[in-house]
C-alpha cells in the first residue's frame, strides 16, 4: 500500500515543466559525460563541434523524458540495487576506456568523476525502468503449474550426439584438434617424469597420458592429440546434453531445446573450448552441472540429500571442478561458509557434504602430489597480482625507490624480470620469481609490497586493472600476447584464441575453408567489425549481461533463484586475480547463459523436479 506522501517521480508525472527541465539537464550532463566512456573528457572537436551531439542529445532527452514518466512503485527502497549496478557499470565502461586509451585510470580527474557519476545516474533510471517492466512482464505472464515430463531421459543420446555431430567439422577442419595454451609443458611432464603442481596433475596425467600411450602403441603425435580432442568433444557433448534433457525436465519447450542443442553445437566460443587441449572447457561443463544441481538444492535441500544420484554427481563434478583448476578449489572453499548460511533447514548437512567433497579434493590432489613426487615449491602463481603491482611500480616510480628497496625487491624478482614488464599480461615477469627467496623470507616480500602500496595505491590500482579490465569492460579487444612469437606464428591484432597446434603435433586440415574461419576468429579481429554481433564475443559484455539478470532476480526477491550462481560468481572473482584477461579463464560465462535465460523467461511457470 501506497503512504500518502507524494514521491519525486508523482511531481515528475503531473509537473511535465518540471519532467521537461529535468530531462533537458540530465541529456546536456550526459552528453558532457559520454565520451568518458569512449575517450578523454570530450574535448575533440569531431564530437563537441558536431551535429551528431546536437542528434545525442535530442534522442537522450526524449529517452529520459519518457522514462520519467514511468510508474516506479516500491520507494526509495527499490532504488539501492540499481544504484549499485548502475555505479558500477558506469565506473566499469569510464575505467576501461581510459585503460584502452592510455594504460591507467586519472584518479585525480573531477571531470572523469562527473561522468561516471552522470552516466551512474542515467544507467540507474535505465536499469530500475527495465527491471520494473521485465517485472511486470512476468506478473502478466501464465502463472500456472505444469507436470514435468518424467520420460525425458530418453533424449539424451540424441541431443548429445547432435552436439557431438555439430563439431565433427570443426574437429576435421582443426585436425587433430587445438593443442594449445601449455599444453606441450603439459605433455612434456607426462613424458620427463618430471611433474610439477603448476598444472592440476589430473589434467596433465589425462592429457599427456593419452596421447603418450597412443603415441607408443601408433608412433603418431597427432593421433594421441586427435584421441585426447575426440575423448573431450564427447564428454562436452555429454555434459551439455545432459543440460538439454535436465531443462526438458523443467518443462522447457521443444523450441528452446532445439536452439540450446544447436547453440551448445554450434556457438563459436564454446567450439574452441570443446576442441581445446586446456583444461578450461571441461572446467566449465563441470561448473554447468554443479550450477545446476546447486538449483536443485537450494529449491529443496531435503528432497535433494534424499536422491543419492544427484548427490553423487554434484560430488563427482565439483571435485572434477577443483582437480582441472586450482581457483577452482578457492572459490570453493569460500562458497562453503555461505551455503550453510544460506540453506538453514539443512545446515549441518550441507557442512557435512561440502566439507567431505573439500576434504576429498585435498586427499587427492597431495595424493597426486606425493605420488608423482611433484615439485610444489612455485609461489608465483598466487602472487600474480603483487608481482605486477611491484613491476609497474619499478617501472612507474623507480627513481624513488631507494637502494636497500631495490636491493630487496630485486631479491625476489630480477633486475631484467621488472624490464620485461608488460601492462597486459604478467607472465614476462613472474616466470623469474624466485621462489627460494620467498619461502626463505616471506615476510620480506609481502613488507615491500605493502609500502610501495602505501606510496603508490593508483600506481598498484592500474597495474592490476590492466591484467584484469577486459574481463569486465565490453569493448575490450583481447591483444595481451601482441607481439609474442609461439610455434607457428606472431601474435598482432587479436589475441582471442591460441589456434595453434603445438608441437610434437601438426595442423592437418581436412577442411582448410573452416580452418581458415577459425584462424581469423581467433587471431584477427574480423568478428570485433561487426557492430552488435561483436558483444556476443566479448567476455566483459558476458559479465554484465549475467550480473543484470542475476541483479533482476534479488531486485525482484528471488534470491533462490539467484543463489546458485553465486559460485560462478565466485570463479569470476578469482580470474581477475590473474595474470591477464583471456576468454579461456571465462568460458563458463558462454556456457550458463541458456540457464540463466531460462530462469528469467521461462522457469518461472514451471515447478523445480530434482530427479
Amino acid at each position: 500500500m501506497r503512504s500518502g506522501k507524494k514521491g519525486i517521480t508523482a511531481y515528475l508525472k503531473e509537473s511535465a515543466g518540471l519532467r521537461l527541465a529535468l530531462a533537458a539537464l540530465l541529456a546536456f550532463a550526459g552528453i558532457l559525460a559520454l565520451p568518458w566512456m569512449f575517450a578523454s573528457g570530450g574535448s575533440c572537436l569531431a564530437y563537441t563541434n558536431s551535429i551528431l551531439s546536437l542528434l545525442l542529445f535530442l534522442a537522450l532527452f526524449w529517452f529520459l523524458n519518457q522514462l520519467l514518466k514511468a510508474d516506479f512503485e516500491g520507494g526509495r527502497r527499490r532504488w539501492g540495487l540499481p544504484f549499485c549496478f548502475g555505479g558500477c557499470f558506469s565506473a566499469a565502461m569510464v575505467f576501461g576506456a581510459q585503460l584502452d586509451r592510455m594504460e591507467r585510470v586519472p584518479f585525480q580527474s573531477p571531470g572523469m568523476w562527473f561522468g561516471i557519476l552522470i552516466l551512474a545516474l542515467l544507467t540507474t533510471l535505465l536499469v530500475r525502468y527495465f527491471w520494473d517492466r521485465l517485472y511486470d512482464w512476468q506478473r502478466k505472464g501464465e502463472r500456472g503449474k505444469k507436470e514435468t515430463e518424467n520420460s525425458a531421459s530418453g533424449g539424451f543420446f540424441m541431443t548429445a550426439g547432435m552436439i557431438f555431430l555439430c563439431y565433427l567439422p570443426v574437429f576435421l577442419a582443426v585436425y587433430p584438434g587445438f593443442f594449445v595454451y601449455d599444453a606441450q609443458d603439459e605433455y612434456l611432464q607426462v613424458v620427463t617424469r618430471n611433474f610439477s603442481t603448476h598444472h592440476p596433475l589430473m589434467h596433465v596425467l589425462l592429457l599427456g597420458g593419452m596421447i603418450h600411450a597412443v603415441y607408443k602403441i601408433t608412433g603418431s603425435y597427432n593421433l594421441g592429440i586427435a584421441c585426447y580432442t575426440l575423448l573431450q568433444m564427447a564428454a562436452m557433448a555429454g555434459i551439455f546434453g545432459w543440460f538439454v534433457v535436465k531443462m526438458k525436465k523443467r518443462g522447457m519447450p521443444k523450441w528452446c531445446r532445439i536452439l540450446c542443442t544447436f547453440y551448445f553445437g554450434l556457438c563459436p566460443v564454446l567450439v574452441m573450448f570443446s576442441l581445446c587441449s586446456a583444461k578450461d572447457g571441461l572446467f566449465t561443463g563441470m561448473l554447468l552441472i554443479i550450477t545446476v544441481l546447486l538449483q536443485e538444492l537450494c529449491a529443496d535441500a531435503e528432497k535433494f540429500f534424499q536422491k543419492k544420484g544427484a548427490m553423487l554427481l554434484l560430488a563427482a563434478s565439483a571435485l572434477g571442478m577443483m582437480l582441472l583448476r586450482h581457483n577452482g578449489f578457492y572459490a570453493f572453499l569460500v562458497f562453503i561458509p555461505f551455503a550453510v548460511l544460506y540453506l538453514k533447514g539443512q545446515r549441518k548437512k550441507v557442512f557435512l557434504y561440502f566439507a567431505l567433497i573439500g576434504a576429498a579434493y585435498l586427499l587427492i590432489n597431495a595424493g597426486l602430489t606425493r605420488l608423482l613426487k611433484a615439485d610444489a615449491s612455485e609461489n608465483q602463481e598466487m602472487l600474480t597480482v603483487p608481482i605486477s603491482q611491484l613491476a609497474r611500480a619499478y617501472g612507474d616510480e623507480k627513481e624513488e625507490l631507494s637502494e636497500k628497496e631495490k636491493e630487496t625487491l630485486f631479491r625476489y624478482l630480477p633486475q631484467k624480470a621488472l624490464e620485461r614488464y608488460t601492462p597486459k599480461v604478467t607472465d614476462g615477469v613472474k616466470i623469474d620469481f624466485n621462489n627460494a627467496a620467498f619461502r626463505e623470507d616471506p615476510a620480506g616480500f609481502f613488507k615491500l609490497w605493502l609500502q610501495q602500496g602505501i606510496k603508490h595505491p593508483f600506481t598498484y590500482l592500474n597495474a592490476w586493472f590492466m591484467t584484469s579490465y577486459g574481463f569486465w569492460y565490453p569493448d575490450t579487444i583481447i591483444d595481451v600476447y601482441r607481439g609474442n612469437s609461439v610455434f607457428t606464428f606472431t601474435y598482432e591484432d587479436s589475441s582471442y584464441f591460441g589456434y595453434e597446434v603445438e608441437q610434437p603435433g601438426t595442423r592437418e586440415s581436412k577442411l582448410p575453408w573452416l580452418n581458415e574461419c577459425y584462424r581469423k576468429l581467433s587471431l584477427e579481429i574480423t568478428q570485433q567489425k561487426i557492430p552488435v554481433l561483436s558483444m556476443l564475443f566479448s567476455p566483459g559484455f558476458l559479465f554484465w549481461l549475467t550480473a543484470f539478470f542475476l541483479g533482476f532476480l534479488w531486485y525482484r526477491g528471488c534470491g533462490r533463484k539467484a543463489f546458485p550462481f553465486f559460485l560462478p560468481f565466485l570463479i569470476w572473482l578469482t580470474v581477475i586475480l590473474g595474470p591477464t584477461y583471456l576468454v579461456r579463464y571465462v568460458v563458463f560465462l558462454w556456457a550458463q547463459v541458456p540457464l540463466l535465460l531460462w530462469e528469467i523467461f521461462g522457469a518461472e511457470k514451471f515447478q523445480y523436479n530434482s530427479d
